[in-house]
């Protein structure tokens, strides 16, 4: 049985490819022009998903051109009406929609407000189009599960191809041409968790450190919402102020190891975690000369793909996750 999530997953390959090499002179532009602006502050808005690949922009934006991030709260212009200060703001909204009421309300209120406005959408038709200052069309094409597969993987590709031409930095766009190959390698790969390691786990962590952290909360919400466990992701140095308590009931951990900066630190929690009795399931990148900012995107392509099995083998239909649908209106 093929499965429309597994098929869309390995579309993302093909997608990025195409995305990466026709959107290159407008993202290319569009990172002089920023340039010019010179934000002193980064706001992002998205809900689920989207404000996932949010946080992957924080940790993105922060590392490699020093500026500070804040994921915005769409509410306080859709709900409670009020206008903020966003002069010398970047604002980047990300929805494969791109039609939510909250965050065309969101976009409105930025524009007002002075912000530069930048869109990051999959329906290039979309009316938030007409709101924001330039559009970054995540050509994912069309995603029918309800499961955000390739949508996601085109939203963090197009960040890094949008930060490496704003920071000018050749390292990650050289490191880009090889992305789409990487991600395809990583689709015929062995799982690297199987169905028997979530036989009768109702309860788990998920762990990851700066670039990890931020994926660890897309793999959280896929767990939930394909696979029906909960799940909750946590920053191995945030799960020690309070959480690591619960390790006493022997929880599962799902270990997010990306070799960068933070590895060392990483691993280290990693250990203290293991040794108070806790079952780890490893999930990194058995690839070498990967750029550490692309391994996100290589570990997310396998777990899709996992992750969709281990539904299958628990009798969950991982298209139509229960109560869901694919685009969530929100005011």
């Amino acid at each position: 049985m093929t499965t429309i999530m597994e098929r869309e997953a390995r579309e993302a390959p093909a997608r990025i490819q195409q995305q990466l090499f026709e959107n290159r002179y407008t993202v290319k532009a569009l990172g002089e022009k920023i340039r010019l602006f010179d934000p002193k502050l980064v706001m992002t808005v998205g809900r689920g998903t989207s404000d996932h690949a949010g946080v992957f922009a924080k940790y993105l934006i922060e590392v490699e051109l020093g500026i500070p991030v804040t994921s915005s709260a769409p509410s306080v212009s859709s709900v409670y009406n009020k206008q903020m200060k966003l002069e010398n703001v970047l604002v980047i909204f990300i929805s494969q929609s791109g039609r939510s009421p909250d965050i065309l309300a969101q976009a409105e209120m930025a524009k007002k407000s002075g912000a530069f406005c930048i869109a990051l959408i999959n329906d290039e038709a979309a009316p938030i189009k007409d709101i924001a200052d330039a559009v970054i069309p995540l050509k994912a094409g069309a995603e029918n599960a309800v499961a955000a597969t390739k949508s996601y993987l085109t939203t963090l590709s197009a960040l890094l191809q949008l930060v490496a031409y704003w920071s000018e930095n050749n390292s990650i766009l050289k490191a880009l041409d090889s992305l789409p190959d990487q991600l395809t390698d990583m689709t015929s790969r062995p799982a690297q968790i199987l169905p028997v390691n979530f036989k009768n786990i109702l309860n788990c962590f998920v762990l990851g450190r700066g670039f990890g952290y931020a994926i660890s909360l897309e793999i959280a919400l896929k767990l939930k919402e394909v696979c029906c466990l909960h799940a909750e992701a946590f920053s191995s140095a945030e799960f020690f102020h309070g959480p690591v308590t619960l390790v006493e009931k022997e929880i599962t951990i799902l270990n997010i190891n990306i070799n960068d900066e933070a590895a060392p630190l990483h691993q280290k929690m990693l250990d203290e975690i293991k040794a108070r009795g806790a079952r780890i399931l490893p999930m990194s990148l058995p690839m070498q000369n990967v750029h550490p900012r692309l391994a996100p995107l290589l570990i997310l392509e396998r777990f899709y793909l996992d992750v969709e099995l281990i539904a299958r083998s628990l009798n969950i239909n991982p298209d139509a996750p229960t109560g869901l649908r694919k685009v969530t209106m929100t005011v």
